[in-house]
């Protein structure tokens, strides 16, 4: 079976599950307060070039938004995020439960534009409504799709005119550092966004997600959101041995460089077969349009995500590389189609 289903279904990188294990026989303190998470604290402040940063380890990307977007709003407050966003269409609600109202927009591309913003705030207007307080971004988005620096700044921009705090999932933000073409660093994060979190488990962690806050506001009592979320793991050390592991040097950056560039291969095969694509891919992500007869020939070989509701002649299916996709795999694949 070729998987192509998504970027999650592998372990581990080898070198994550080797320190796992060179460890395991330690003893460590509590709930990220160790010597491990700290060295991977002090390691991403030092690559998101912002010392005064809080950095903080979470187990899942869904934890992650649900601790960070509870504990940075007030109870009439609202997030505005595109109609794909991850918060409004696969969590289950749980923004929401907590009492926050997630105002979806319009996008084709899974992208927020500065207008979309601006109309949104303007068209909440006393205090009969929920107050815009927070934009949701994803990068790369839902849909595969990658904001540049320049897109980040403009809405940025729009946000500190309107006293918006802007929060970017960074679920499989490596793949969106590294998409070509981008100029977007970790660095630029650090001042783009008041908070933003750098994804593991999509990106050769067992697990893991890191929560990066900028803006000193957002920062007090964060830890106390965090337990009552039960988003405090007591194994801390787990998640900051593999973020350690991560970014000691370049590891991070080289498995979402591979995993992009199976994707490459994977979509040129696809153009090669005439085959039309819902976005031009952009990164690991790559949705395609496919003859029903071709997909039900694929099905018993590869493992993919079908998409939207099936047409009737043929379909949309999502098709997602990983730092574990092989050029074999590839090849298989091309052999099939």
């Amino acid at each position: 079976m070729i998987f192509l289903k998504n970027d999650y279904g592998l372990g581990a990188h080898p070198r994550i599950l080797k320190a796992l294990e060179d460890a395991n026989s330690s003893y460590f303190p509590g709930y990220g307060l160790d010597p491990v998470c700290e060295e991977a604290a002090s390691l991403l402040r030092g690559r998101v070039e912002c010392e005064e940063a809080d950095v903080h380890f979470l187990t899942g990307g869904t934890q992650t938004n649900l601790t960070a977007l509870s504990a940075f709003l007030r109870p009439h407050h609202a997030v505005l995020a595109a109609r794909t966003a991850h918060i409004y269409t696969h969590e289950t609600g749980s923004i929401e439960a907590c009492g926050h109202k997630v105002i979806p927009l319009p996008s084709e591309d899974g992208k927020l534009t500065p207008l979309q913003i601006e109309e949104a705030v303007l068209s909440h207007t006393d205090e009969h409504m929920v107050k815009p307080r927070l934009v949701y971004l994803s990068n790369t988005t839902e849909l595969g799709s990658v904001y540049s620096r320049d897109e980040l700044e403009a809405v940025r921009a729009v946000c500190e005119k309107y006293s918006l705090y802007l929060y970017l999932d960074g679920a499989r933000l490596g793949c969106a550092l590294i998409a070509d073409g981008q100029n977007l660093t970790l660095a630029d994060l650090s001042h783009l966004t008041d908070a933003f979190s750098i994804g593991g488990t999509k990106n050769g962690a067992l697990f893991g997600e890191a929560l990066v806050i900028t803006n000193d506001r957002l920062k007090e009592d964060f830890r106390f959101h965090m337990k009552q979320k039960g988003a405090m793991l007591a194994k801390g050390w787990l998640l900051g041995l593999q973020f350690r592991e991560l970014f000691k040097d370049d590891l991070y950056f080289e498995l979402a460089r591979h995993a992009n560039e199976m994707a490459r291969l994977l979509s040129g095969a696809l153009m090669g077969g005439g085959y039309e694509f819902l976005l031009p891919p952009a990164s690991n992500q790559l949705f395609v349009r496919l003859p029903n007869m071709l997909i039900e020939h694929l099905r018993p070989s590869v493992a993919f995500e079908p998409w939207d509701a099936p047409g009737d002649r043929a379909s949309v299916i999502r098709l997602v590389t990983s730092w574990g996709t092989t050029e074999e795999d590839i090849m298989e694949f091309m052999k099939l189609l």
